[in-house]
């Protein structure tokens, strides 16, 4: 047995599906730290995660096993054994699996034992469940490996310690939420006091579809404290050094990064998120419409952070109730934000579509059809931009908009991706605060303010009519948003929110309004999840729903 071990922490951004240059990746990282004795990576990072039914396609199981090979064939010099996560089959069983590889082959597989079934994940749909993992010998050490769920849980823990584990490693992919990095750190803490065994936490960083993974590997004493723990959201290799003292192996502390705070974490996570989407989908960049107000000017920064302001396209497109303030801070805000912005009005547009439509809308008079005509025209137009020049189109609704239809189908809801799909409107003002204060890491945009204070202080408006509001239809957003939350993300009854103190009536129209618009949300584009309930896996509700919580 060994007396010291270096071992490598890879915190890098696999693409669900691209086998070969997921390998490449993983190879480079050993080629540049050929000096440590074991490189870890992430869960399934070999094929991407999560693959969800990719992993059924038999070719492609295949193609990551035979890979799973040739990267294992690589350790046959003197450099580093690799820990990575990746499918296999076996018995003719699909399994999620750790992979050990040293001296040019698969020395050891331990197939993840515990499969979660909830929110995003969808594990017992596609994988059998393995049996408890043995520990695997390396240089003398026991090293106990969980995959993911496993630490989560108890059962696979006690066997690793009951089987003397030196080590536990556990390989992750577990995506961004709001309080996710918290209950990784609380669960990392109860498995290591659990057992007196110290801790090796990965995990991976990027987007792939609505889900981010930001990263943050760490490394905790038996004692559970945190002793190694890299910066969040940040493609990252950790060299941590190790050695035995007291019949018990030690990690060497190092100074800890300092942590992010709650919105520099949404807005790295929507940054990041978009970037891999629109790269990762091979996209040149977006185009999305600028209205002056703050969804659009904050889904515009978040877009030029990401790509950077040569492959963001603005288009500003007034119609008749478009104010003058309207265009003074959209023009403004892409001044500041160094991005060039087209002007494409749509009058005559809009007044073409009225005149093909007199004879069928004689005796009627104008409401929504309308107003909803002025946002579909401007779908046309960034649908036609995308079309003519390859860019996807971003839609700019927020999480508080969404949830109650205040949006247009087939209008300002056209489009590939949504920035702010889960955000709630009073993050919109908040972030867009941090952001004229503060420049994310790895942002493209300038580094000073970006958009003018009028366009956060200003009340909300659609302009599709007359000194339109938002609070014409809707409560004010401090009222609206603690209900969606208390109805989404709580699962409270409608008569507990009452109890809180908010209107039965008021309530009461904003569950319906819930419920009403799940149609439209079921059309949506994918967006970041952010929350602990994103629309869409997180909240699986029927489109067609006849029940209401009673108030009373």
């Amino acid at each position: 047995m060994v007396s010291a071990l270096k071992i490598a922490i890879a915190t890098i951004n696999p693409t669900v599906g691209d086998i070969d240059g997921n390998a490449e990746r993983i190879l480079e990282v050993r080629n540049n730290h050929l000096e440590v004795d074991l490189i870890i990576f992430s869960e399934l990072v070999l094929i991407g995660y999560p693959p969800e039914d990719l992993v059924l396609k038999p070719s492609f199981q295949r193609d990551a096993m035979d890979k799973a090979l040739e990267v294992a064939a690589k350790t046959l010099d003197d450099g580093p054994a690799m820990l990575l996560g990746s499918l296999w089959v076996e018995g003719g069983k699909l399994y999620n699996s750790s992979l050990f590889m040293e001296m040019g082959k698969i020395s050891a597989i331990r197939h993840k034992h515990d499969l979660p079934n909830y929110g995003v994940f969808d594990e017992k749909r596609v994988f059998e469940s393995g049996p408890y993992p043995e520990p695997i010998d390396f240089k003398g050490i026991k090293l106990g490996v969980l995959t993911c769920e496993d630490l989560w849980w108890e059962n696979v823990t006690e066997h690793l310690t009951n089987k003397q584990s030196d080590i536990l490693i556990s390989l992750n992919g577990s995506p961004y939420a709001l309080s996710k990095a918290r209950d990784r750190f609380a669960n990392g803490k109860e498995r290591s006091t659990q057992s007196g065994i110290p801790l090796i936490y990965t995990n991976q960083i990027g987007g792939q579809d609505e889900l981010v993974f930001d990263g943050e590997a760490f490394v905790m004493d038996k004692g559970g404290n945190v002793i190694v723990r890299q910066r969040a959201f940040e493609e990252v290799v950790s060299i941590t050094k190790w050695h035995k003292g007291n019949e018990k192996w030690i990690c060497e502390t190092q100074k800890l990064p300092p942590k992010n705070d709650r919105l520099m974490d949404i807005y790295q996570a929507i940054m990041i998120g978009l970037r891999d989407y629109v790269n990762k989908n091979n996209f040149p960049g977006v185009v999305l419409g600028m209205s002056g107000g703050v969804d659009s000017a904050l889904s515009a920064i978040v877009a030029i952070d990401a790509l950077g302001a040569d492959r963001v396209h603005l288009v500003m497109m007034p119609s008749k109730f478009t104010s003058q303030e309207s265009l003074i801070d959209a023009a403004q805000a892409a001044e500041m934000m160094g991005c060039s912005i087209d002007n494409i009005p749509i009058g005559e547009g809009v007044d073409a579509f009225e005149k093909m439509l007199v004879a069928s809308f004689a005796g009627t008079e104008k409401d929504l059809t309308e107003e909803n005509a002025q946002s579909r025209l401007r779908a046309i137009i960034l649908m036609g931009l995308s079309n003519k020049f390859g860019k996807m189109v971003l839609t700019t609704g927020n999480k508080s908009e969404m949830s109650v239809g205040y949006a247009t189908i087939y209008g300002d809801m056209c489009g590939g991706f949504n920035t702010l799909k889960d955000i709630y409107k009073l993050d919109v003002f908040k972030l867009s605060e941090w952001r004229n204060n503060n420049h994310p890491s790895g942002g493209f945009g300038p580094n000073c303010q970006v958009m003018p204070v009028n366009i956060i202080e200003k009340a909300p408006t659609a302009e599709l009519r007359p000194d339109q509001k938002d609070e014409d239809n809707l409560p004010p957003y401090e009222v609206l948003d603690d209900i969606l939350k208390s109805l989404i993300e709580r699962e409270m009854s409608a008569r507990e929110i009452v109890k809180t103190g908010h209107n039965p009536k008021i309530v009461a129209h904003i569950q319906n309004l819930l419920y009403v618009a799940e149609y439209k949300r079921r059309q949506a584009p994918p967006g970041v999840k952010i929350t602990e309930k994103s629309f869409g896996r997180d909240r699986r509700y029927p489109i067609t729903n006849g029940y209401r919580d009673k108030i009373i």
